[in-house]
């Protein structure tokens, strides 16, 4: 059972262990969302998310049998690190079954972290098969990410700490994925200060929480892959559900797009790295779909650990989506001078060239002429119709590709 009292012991638990993280003002988002916002920087907790709280929380709960017999999960990320960290923290032996598939940086961080990593099967289902398999021959303790009430526990702690530092708080906004973080933040908010609403969010792409709250019942729904994978939880957990449906007051849709973006305006505007889970609770607020205004949000970015590839390609769509690079494909005559003049061109309408390519065989053209692939950065679509406007007046086609 999840009780306030459960939640500050948690906290009193995990001090020595886990950061305080900062709760930020930002003007820019406040501006945005038309509400003062306050950034509650899970991000910055040690092994990069919240998990660490409920993960250590569980394990400070083992009887001394139980911590003697370790601890095993399955998991392809945060999970994965935060047993990794507390299990080492507090000297218990841990094998974490990660998918085979699994990001090799998360993989590494895992096992730098102490634990025993064991890749298994090709989806996360089969890593957890894998790991109810290796509990039952150990007799390790199985820690569900979860739906388990001193998980959940663990991570109310967070609302403990942001009711201490912002305590006229209206509203309180955190991402939804099995449900363990709002259970536990609702649970804990509502027990303290009933009228301080709190909402979720969730990735419109797997929304099993909304979807639970329909039917009134937890409910399994087919995800179409998202980018926020750390909230991509098929069926939330039955303890988490009961909580969610008596505490929790709304739950928001959030679609991959607006996550990419909110991710991208919080590396560009505030200098923060947040993962797309993270990211999903600015969502509602900054496309204006909740209904407050006015009102001094906290909105927890529950993490920040994001494969840097993956995060590249976030600023590359990024800069296409606000017109910030373009490629365009266009020919010229195949004669001395002709590329220095369409240079010349692009020049003078202020375009810098990232790269050029230019190709004399091309099923685009015919003898006599030369194809000539541009990247430029540019600052706006405005000045990308401005440059193709040009090109065409001055005989250029243009074939724009983003």
């Amino acid at each position: 059972m999840v009780t306030i009292e459960g939640i500050r012991r948690a906290w009193e638990t995990l001090k020595p262990v886990v950061r305080y993280t900062p709760l930020d003002y930002s003007t820019t988002f406040s501006e945005l969302a038309g509400n003062p916002l306050y950034l509650k920087l899970e991000n910055l907790q040690k092994t990069g998310s919240f998990k660490v709280r409920g993960a250590y929380n569980k394990i400070a709960s083992l009887s001394p049998e139980e911590k003697a017999r370790g601890v095993v999960a399955a998991s392809a990320g945060n999970h994965a690190q935060g047993v990794a960290f507390s299990s080492t923290k507090a000297g218990i032996p841990s094998m974490i079954v990660m998918p085979e598939g699994a990001p090799l940086s998360k993989v590494q961080a895992t096992k730098k972290y102490g634990a025993q990593v064991i890749l298994h099967g090709q989806s996360f289902d089969e890593a957890l098969e894998k790991a109810f398999e290796l509990q039952k021959e150990t007799g390790a303790t199985f820690l569900h990410p979860f739906d388990d009430s001193h998980v959940i526990e663990g991570q109310g702690t967070l609302g403990l700490e942001v009711l201490e530092q912002l305590p006229d708080v209206d509203a309180i906004i955190c991402p939804v994925g099995g449900g363990g973080l709002i259970a536990g933040i609702a649970a804990c908010v509502k027990a303290i200060a009933p009228h301080i609403k709190v909402y979720g969010v969730e990735a419109a792409a797997c929304a099993s929480m909304t979807a639970s709250l329909n039917k009134k019942r937890p409910m399994s729904v087919a995800s179409t892959g998202t980018i926020a994978d750390g909230i991509a939880v098929k069926k939330p957990g039955s303890i988490t559900y009961e909580l969610v449906e008596k505490y929790v007051d709304d739950v928001f849709l959030a679609e991959d797009i607006e996550i990419s973006r909110t991710m991208l305006y919080l590396l560009e505007r505030s200098k923060l790295l947040v993962e797309g889970s993270g990211a999903s609770a600015l969502v509602p607020l900054l496309y204006r779909r909740m209904p407050l205004k006015d009102k001094k949000i906290a909105v927890i970015l529950s993490g920040g650990n994001v494969d840097v590839t993956f995060m590249s390609r976030i600023i590359e769509h990024g800069l296409i989506e606000s017109g910030r690079y373009v490629r365009i494909i266009t020919t010229v005559q195949d004669k001395p001078g002709n590329l220095n003049r369409l240079l010349a061109l692009l020049a003078e309408e202020r375009a810098n060239i990232i790269s050029i390519h230019h190709h004399r065989i091309s099923p685009r053209i015919v003898p006599g002429q030369a194809e000539v692939e541009v990247e430029l950065e540019t600052n706006d679509r405005m000045h990308i119709e401005r440059i193709t406007e040009r090109l065409i007046r001055e005989g250029y086609p243009v074939d724009e590709r983003m």
